[in-house]
């Protein structure tokens, strides 16, 4: 018997980049010390505070079903900190609390297309972004931004690009895989975009504590786009959460009355008891969230020290996220071609470009999660590795 083609095809003809992250994993598991910069997770764990939280809520009884739009008081917090970091009106009603900032995707992705229907996102993009729209069967459209214009999208490229069909754009800013924090006048001419061509914008925020240049600002609340934008959020990076799986939308309370509806039919909500430990960090504050984003900027200012008087790597400016991406080229070798030897030689594990769209061939990224020792120890080696090219 068949599997269906939506799950088979999910991927499309690659693995999705993962192939130099699964080789590493394997080299560790064999022995070697490979040090990676791969994925996106913290080096420092989630706060003892939170997981005590986390333990003394599951301990006290709140371990059954919770409420599938996600309980009153989590769905009260976040819509609080949204309205007073963006200064629009945001009620519970806007909220729906998702298994992690997947899931929102996912879920975002299902209430604004139908099968067939074609979804765009910028290329760069997260691995999983073609995927997903893959998996709720509409058509993935990749719009690539530019190395020379440090990856901010081109509103020209997105109208030569868009066709009949199209019903929504995601973005992402902070970027991942870019580190890149898009400025106010590309937001706005993705905006206007948005508004010119009736499309729905998603808008994945997930790094919005983490801005070491420039200012974060959500597209929801930009002039007359509260109603056509679903925000994507996530307790994974801005609290180092990952394994938590917490996250939500937030959107106009007719479609999260619909998203209410599909988590009904499928993840039928989040741990009762998660939810209270992302209620408690979330209350921590600004200060908190500086704590946990901290690492992160130290070791961008290592990579820049290192980077200094070579010419054989560049830096895509860095504005937000825990990656930097970097323009390899003048190596001559392509990004897989880079991360491969990096890794054999080196025992360095990056991510090639490549796996991030055809607009990052070229480059790799690093995620900057290791401690700061290991970190310029690697850096270090890893410009080496490129200056011997």
């Amino acid at each position: 018997m068949d599997l269906s083609k939506r799950i088979t095809g999910l991927t499309g003809d690659g693995d999705d980049g993962w192939g130099i992250f699964i080789k590493a994993r394997q080299m560790k598991a064999a022995g070697k010390p490979v040090l990676e910069l791969t994925i996106g997770e913290h080096d420092d764990r989630t706060e003892q505070i939170i997981l005590d939280k986390m333990h003394a809520s599951a301990s006290g009884g709140h371990t059954g079903y919770a409420m599938v739009p996600g309980t009153d008081a989590l769905r009260e917090t976040v819509a609080k900190r949204i309205e007073e970091r963006t200064g629009v009106r945001t009620t519970p009603a806007n909220i729906m609390i998702t298994p992690g900032g997947q899931s929102a995707l996912f879920a975002s992705h299902a209430a604004v297309c139908d099968h067939g229907d074609t979804a765009m996102y910028i290329d760069p993009y997260y691995a999983t972004y073609p995927g997903t729209i893959r998996g709720v069967g509409a058509v993935p459209l990749p719009v690539q931004a530019r190395s020379r214009n440090d990856f901010q999208p081109d509103i020209a490229d997105l109208e030569a690009a868009i066709t009949p069909g199209v019903k929504s754009l995601m973005i992402n800013s902070p970027n991942n895989p870019t580190g890149v924090v898009y400025s106010r006048e590309t937001l706005e001419g993705l905006a206007d975009f948005a508004k010119k061509h009736d499309l729905w914008l998603i808008s994945d925020e997930v790094y919005d504590t983490q801005i070491w240049e420039g200012e974060h600002i959500s597209p929801r609340a930009l002039p007359d786009m509260k109603e056509r934008t679903l925000v994507i959020g996530s307790m994974s990076k801005s609290h180092a959460m990952t394994g938590s799986r917490i996250g939500w939308v937030c959107g106009p309370e007719a479609v999260v009355a619909n998203l209410i509806t599909l988590a009904t039919h499928t993840t039928y909500g989040v741990a009762g008891f998660i939810q209270d430990a992302a209620k408690f960090a979330l209350e921590q504050g600004e200060t908190f969230e500086e704590k946990v984003a901290a690492p992160f900027r130290r070791r961008r200012e290592i990579a820049r020290e290192l980077l200094q008087g070579q010419n054989s790597v560049k830096l895509i400016p860095a504005g937000g996220a825990m990656y930097l991406m970097l323009d390899i080229r003048a190596t001559g070798l392509s990004g897989e071609d880079f991360a491969e030897g990096l890794l054999e030689q080196e025992l360095i594990a990056v991510m090639p470009g490549e796996s991030f769209g055809a607009a990052s061939a070229g480059h790799i990224r690093v995620a900057m999660t290791i401690p700061d020792d290991q970190f310029k120890d690697a850096f270090a080696r890893l410009i080496k590795f490129a200056a011997d090219k």
